[in-house]
């Protein structure tokens, strides 16, 4: 059959493998987290996203995690950069991937409000660089230490990595099977339709039946790719249509460089021979497996190895589904919707105005969010229930204690209330009521439980 898979192949954790494709892994993503950081920091993101807030929406657990004051905030960037390019280079590699995996959530935890899915999949892929020997061959540490050098690995150290481009596939394959997506094809048809002006082929952006053919061979493609890639009779046609997807979704949509780097990446699925002889072509030598080559996993604890493996993939395969343990729509509560591959489902606005309220006087003051947030800041905590609550923490932080003017009497603000009354609009439906103003937000608690506070979703 066209589409069998050798089982015994993928569950074979220590097997002995030719670690060419872990080397070829190791400098795609050096090089294109180098290309990434120098592209972040030469857009002026850094100073946009850490230097120009006043204030951080932390990740529940990790608040304690705070931005370095000043020109320091740049240090964590330029560590990326050196980091990453070590790895490239394969110089100091353990440390280099370790620094890189670091600096990098460091940053992602600071601000929830730049999250995005595909920071998300960096990190989670750098932490597994730490994890596999890609430093033992086509690296300046075999220069140093020789001894280090290798040209076999264990089969997981590979399998590693597929699995977890397959769990990004295939989650956003799921997250898709949704009325929205599949019956409404929203949120495609309002994002095609904003690239009417796409030279000669504009006017096809507008038609309807354009957002429904991208909706149905989106899901499909997620759901599927990863099966044909791992099919050697497949994996060609399949990898075409890898390059032809993401430079489509590059084109259109603006997510950076993570097109890139899942088309790259995506050559991890290809045979060791392929790998083999791109490393030819770098070395001008034939690559082969020697009898004196090393096994880089010699004297690791098997048992812990599986232990290991099996919690991190437990990880990845529970986390996405967290969603089920709360009621109500996913895409209004957003009650565990980051962390689950759900990328570019859905398209909210919203609008919210936020009152401080004087317990002993009863006067409200409305409230300007663009004194305390960015603008990216206000977009995203107008839609999001755990950043509203940070907000109005916030808010009553900042209002206590504070002497405000009514006339021609001051008061003193103690203890105040802060309320909001919220409008959302989901997939472009109308702007639909989310919060209303009975409640003090200061006092409702930040976290994991479903939030009865956020008016009920109707269709």
């Amino acid at each position: 059959m066209g589409m069998a898979i050798n089982v015994n192949k993928y569950f074979s954790p220590f097997k002995e493998t030719s670690i060419a494709p872990l080397i070829i892994f190791r400098i795609i993503f050096g090089a294109l987290m180098l290309f990434g950081t120098l592209r972040f920091i030469s857009k002026g993101w850094i100073e946009q996203l850490y230097v120009n807030p006043k204030y951080y929406f932390g990740y529940l657990g990790f608040e304690w995690i705070k931005p370095l004051e000043g020109d320091l905030i740049y240090i964590p960037f330029i560590l990326l950069v050196i980091s990453s390019f070590f790895i490239l280079i394969g110089l100091f590699y353990r440390a280099s991937a370790g620094t890189f995996f670091l600096c990098f959530s460091y940053v992602e935890l600071l601000d929830k409000s730049n999250y995005l899915n595909h920071y998300y999949f960096v990190s989670l892929m750098a932490l597994i660089m730490v994890c596999v020997p890609a430093h033992r061959n086509f690296s300046i540490d075999v220069k140093i230490w020789p001894k280090i050098k290798a040209i076999t690995t264990k089969q997981w150290t590979i399998n590693l990595i597929k699995f977890q481009l397959a769990i990004v596939y295939i989650f956003a394959g799921i997250a898709k099977l949704n009325s929205d997506w599949l019956f409404n094809a929203q949120p495609l048809k309002l994002w095609l339709q904003a690239h009417h002006n796409i030279p000669l082929v504009g006017w096809l952006m507008q038609e309807e039946w354009l957002a429904y053919v991208f909706s149905w061979t989106g899901c499909l493609y997620d759901l599927f790719i990863v099966f044909f890639l791992l099919s050697n009779r497949t994996r060609p046609f399949a990898y075409f249509f890898v390059i032809l997807f993401h430079l489509a979704t590059w084109y259109l949509f603006p997510i950076g460089v993570f097109p890139w780097v899942m088309i790259f990446s995506t050559l991890i699925f290809f045979s060791v021979q392929f790998h083999e002889s791109i490393l030819d072509r770098i070395s001008g030598k034939k690559w082969r497996i020697s009898s004196n080559s090393k096994s880089l996993t010699k004297g690791l604890n098997k048992r812990l190895t599986i232990y290991l493996l099996i919690i991190y993939v437990a990880i990845q395969l529970l986390v996405p589904f967290r969603y089920i343990l709360y009621p109500g729509d996913l895409f209004w509560n957003e009650e565990g919707f980051r962390f689950s591959w759900r990328v570019m489902l859905m398209h909210k606005e919203g609008h919210a105005t936020f009152y401080m309220v004087d317990p002993k006087t009863g006067r409200e003051s409305e409230i300007n969010n663009g004194n305390f947030l960015t603008k990216t800041q206000e977009d995203q905590m107008a839609t999001q229930p755990d950043m509203i609550l940070q907000y109005a923490q916030i808010l009553k932080k900042f209002y206590h204690g504070k002497k405000l003017h009514y006339g021609n009497h001051k008061f003193l603000i103690e203890n105040p209330e802060i309320r909001a009354r919220i409008y959302v609009s989901l997939n472009g439906r109308p702007s639909k009521l989310f919060v209303t103003k009975e409640h003090d937000l200061a006092k409702l608690p930040y976290n994991l439980y479903h939030r009865k506070w956020i008016e009920p979703f109707n269709r």
